[in-house]
């Protein structure tokens, strides 16, 4: 099994993952050209995808879902209120009726060799959630988008081979920055963005031995950097093993930052 962004950050999102037989996106949030050129850096094309699989209907996730569905007539997962969503988006345009599959969280989806679990997430949309994607035994989950995490969160996540994980913004950079108050807000509130502090408490609690990567995603271009995302994220798993005094994991674990406008290398789940 296969994980690999093509894009991730506040402008744009689209991340791959597949078998050898079964190709799948999650969110198209750039456009159809960068779309194409990421697969193609993957040896693939969009003739190849079997499914798109959206999280939520904000512009950086479905930026380019109306032009790459219609000319390929590719499947799109998503629940039923992120599709009336959708069709309210103007700059999307009229997608064919027949292409939307609805879904719900915690209801499995199989397309082909690949099953696909939505779960419930909290953020400031109609329907959002984020995804847990197996072949066979290997598992990954992909989740941003989120201002908060609970139990039934780490439940859902426990156990992947690899994830991909918003760590959105840097809480002092944020503050300071020029955004306006209300949107500070927004971030900050219980259905934003996860900062790089509580992405690493998060990722505390998912740490098992047999974790293969981690990605850090979604990162703000105007309230983060990746050196200050990655670092974060380490200091806080370090402090919270500490704290409950379980063995730190996280200097073992490959962890990379998701490229806002590049393809990241792919992950190979062993």
């Amino acid at each position: 099994m296969r994980l690999c962004s093509i894009a991730s950050g506040s402008s744009g999102n689209c991340i791959y993952a597949g078998s050898d037989s079964t190709h799948i996106l999650v969110d198209v949030g750039i456009s159809g050209k960068r779309t194409e050129a990421g697969l193609n850096e993957l040896d693939l094309s969009m003739r190849d995808i079997d499914g798109i699989f959206i999280t939520h209907e904000h512009t950086d996730h479905i930026a380019g879902l109306g032009v790459l569905s219609r000319k390929y007539e590719i499947p799109i997962y998503a629940t039923r209120g992120t599709i009336a969503a959708i069709k309210k988006c103007s700059s999307v345009g009229k997608i064919p009726e027949e292409l939307f599959i609805p879904i719900c969280a915690d209801e499995k989806i199989v397309v082909k060799d690949l099953v696909c679990n939505p779960m419930r997430i909290s953020h400031d949309a109609a329907e959002p959630v984020a995804y847990r994607i197996s072949h066979g035994k290997k598992k990954v989950g992909i989740i941003t988008d989120l201002g908060n995490y609970n139990d039934y969160t780490v439940e859902s996540l426990k156990g992947m081979d690899a994830l991909l994980l918003e760590a959105n913004h840097d809480v002092r950079m944020l503050q300071v920055g020029p955004y306006p108050y209300h949107l500070k807000q927004r971030i900050l509130g219980d259905r934003g963005h996860l900062s790089n502090e509580r992405a690493g408490q998060l990722l505390s609690r998912l740490l098992h031995d047999k974790l293969q990567a981690v990605v850090l995603g979604h990162l703000s271009k105007e309230n983060n950097l990746p050196e200050l995302a990655y670092e974060a994220v380490r200091v806080e798993v370090t402090m919270e093993a500490a704290r409950t005094e379980v063995p730190v994991m996280i200097n073992e674990i490959p962890m990379q930052v998701a490229r806002r406008s590049e393809v990241t290398p792919v992950i190979h789940i062993a």
